[in-house]
């Protein structure tokens, strides 16, 4: 262990990601282990659909409920089944301690770089935020993304003093509040003037898809796509549409796919996981159960995933 101590605080140049970036699910047994070879298997069947990089053991694969051992082994899985073919980022966050240990098992597991997870229950000041990022982008030369969301609220003058830490390379905002981001994108921008250091921004939404237009007006390309995770399809259909400004199509596909999925979303608290871990099961690889505290779909909303899946194939085939 001491020996790896050196090189993990050396800084490492930040892959710049592109495209559909994936969150995949964290499969579970029925009887609530971490399922390794499923997941594997997740990860490295939706890699071969050409994601522009992997996020692994984060919002949508449950980060919450690992322990700091299954935490590793579904890092290190990850990286194994992607092979080095796109980056490889991991979360961590909560209390103080667990956010600088975590950091430290994603480096160890080969991880390309960290998203910051919010800190553990507490509310603070900005000043606050800084700090907590500071001292958990100091544990390793990871490269590291904040994710901007839940109690985690970063203004203005924060965000720009959390942009010029060495290894924080991007700002991932999961508020909505595009007000506030579109003034803290340019007092980021300013900050980092002159300085040669490459930053991105993106958009961290539950069903990023239905909010996407609006983050790309402000200049925001990248966002996470829960949905690659179980109809890549489709995911991927609408990145070529946005990218192309293809509005038939982005329209098509929000009213057929994104905007019933957010609707079934909203429906219960942790449905944002669960909805996905569901579809994931309907593509057919079982990933088993979500972790309590959060519940699964019922057996009529599983039916009702299904048919919202077949309604945007159908779009797609015409």
């Amino acid at each position: 262990m001491t020996t790896l101590l050196p090189s993990l605080t050396q800084s490492r140049k930040a892959p710049m990601l592109e495209g559909v970036l994936f969150f995949p699910v964290t499969p579970f047994t029925e009887s609530g282990d971490v399922d390794l070879d499923a997941l594997r298997r997740h990860i490295a069947g939706r890699v071969d659909a050409g994601p522009g990089g992997v996020f692994v053991a984060c919002g949508t694969g449950e980060f919450h409920a690992l322990d700091h051992e299954e935490y590793g082994a579904v890092v290190r899985t990850a990286v194994e089944a992607v092979g080095g073919r796109v980056p490889v980022y991991a979360g961590a966050g909560g209390a103080l301690g667990q956010a600088r240990r975590l950091a430290r098992a994603a480096a160890e597991a080969g991880a390309d770089g960290l998203l910051l997870m919010p800190p553990y229950l507490v509310e603070s000041t900005a000043e606050g935020l800084v700090a907590y990022t500071r001292e958990v982008a100091g544990e390793t030369g990871l490269p590291l993304i904040v994710y901007n969301r839940a109690n985690a609220r970063f203004d203005e003058r924060s965000a720009a003093a959390i942009a010029q830490l060495p290894t924080v390379v991007g700002f991932k905002d999961g508020t909505g509040d595009l007000d506030l981001l579109a003034r803290i994108i340019p007092a980021v921008n300013e900050a980092l003037d002159g300085t040669g250091k490459e930053f991105q921004f993106f958009n961290g939404m539950p069903t990023a898809e239905a909010s996407q237009p609006a983050y790309r007006a402000l200049g925001v390309e990248l966002y996470s796509s829960a949905a690659f995770a179980f109809a890549p399809d489709v995911s991927l259909a609408f990145h070529r549409a946005v990218q192309a400004g293809d509005q038939k199509r982005i329209d098509a596909l929000q009213r057929t796919f994104f905007h019933p999925l957010v609707r079934l979303r909203q429906r219960v608290p942790g449905y944002a996981v669960a909805l996905v871990k569901a579809g994931v099961t309907l593509e057919g690889l079982d990933a088993g159960p979500v972790r309590p505290p959060l519940t699964p779909l019922t057996a009529p909303e599983t039916e009702e995933l299904a048919a919202i899946l077949a309604e945007a194939r159908a779009v797609l085939a015409s």
